[in-house]
């Protein structure tokens, strides 16, 4: 058992999402921060999308009952093993009784703890990830609270290591986005297509899994056409009548009716979650061919990592 000391602000069981599911209506969900999943379960040599605990902002704190290997990648935490402060990006040794603790959070939004061993809840749809929007999947549908008990099974150990300095992710607070057109692009001025590109926009307190909220300067949505609603993706940004962007996020609804301006690019759509409300961000234009470039180097970095660590 994972024995859930304090359960932190939203700390949840996520893995690599359900795929396949967006034309039933149901959200593919998963990490929000897909590379730091990978990189904390590939520390530990699991399958980079195995099911981790996804910890966002503020962290918990967790007895463990057997011995066991873990890593922590992604948001930086100050973390500590019974009050003795252990490192991020690095695989962490635990035996019966040892507790961890999420101290202070230093940078980014979300840390993925993974773990030398399977999470044993059941799977919905494929996966184990919970949609905490709709209290789906994970453990009881819902995030983990003090007094949990979470069950492993086929546990295993794990060398110790860490992750290369290049593989390191650091969050600013001020990511500057790159984005291809939306599906509505054409229907907003070129002023105001200007204007969102050069905009730094704030997240608003109100963004969660199912959007990212952000307030800047508004848009002009005065004489836009009506539309039908129609399929979103994780990364699309739509604009409602008030102007401020909404970006769908991992647990957006599947279709929308509001124009969709942009759509950020899938190498960059891992930083969504690492927002924190009052961050600032920026969009980029680019066009498809550079943003599918951009996904294959960022894919081949990634292959890299088995190796480096072997």
């Amino acid at each position: 058992m994972l024995n859930i000391l304090s359960g932190g602000l939203q700390t949840s069981i996520q893995d690599g999402g359900r795929s396949g599911w967006m034309r039933y209506g149901v959200a593919p969900g998963g990490a929000a921060d897909p590379v730091a999943m990978a990189m904390a379960n590939q520390l530990l040599g699991n399958p980079s999308a195995a099911a981790c605990l996804e910890v966002t902002m503020v962290g918990p704190k967790i007895q463990f009952e057997v011995e066991l290997c873990l890593a922590v990648c992604g948001a930086r935490f100050d973390l500590s093993q019974n009050d003795i402060p252990v490192e991020n990006d690095t695989v962490i040794h635990v035996r019966p009784g040892d507790i961890l603790n999420f101290g202070a959070l230093r940078s980014g939004a979300r840390a993925y703890l993974a773990i030398s061993a399977d999470i044993q809840v059941p799977a919905v749809f494929g996966s184990l990830a919970t949609l905490l929007q709709v209290g789906l999947g994970g453990f009881r549908n819902r995030a983990l609270k003090t007094g949990d008990n979470i069950p492993l099974c086929n546990l295993r150990m794990a060398i110790t290591r860490q992750l290369p300095v290049e593989f390191r992710l650091n969050y600013s607070g001020r990511p500057q986005l790159r984005v291809i057109d939306g599906a509505e692009a054409q229907y907003f001025s070129a002023q105001d297509r200007e204007r969102f590109a050069s905009t730094t926009y704030a997240v608003s307190p109100q963004s969660n899994r199912m959007g990212i909220r952000l307030q800047g300067t508004p848009l002009d949505t005065s004489g836009l056409p009506q539309m039908t609603s129609s399929g979103l993706c994780p990364g699309t940004i739509q604009v409602p009548p008030s102007g401020q962007p909404i970006v769908s996020f991992v647990e957006a609804q599947t279709i929308g009716g509001y124009p969709r301006i942009g759509h950020i690019i899938e190498a960059d759509q891992h930083l969504l979650g690492q927002l924190k409300p009052r961050d600032r961000i920026n969009f980029t234009p680019v066009t498809l061919d550079i943003a599918h470039q951009l996904l294959k180097e960022k894919h081949a970095l990634l292959a890299q990592l088995p190796a480096r660590l072997a």
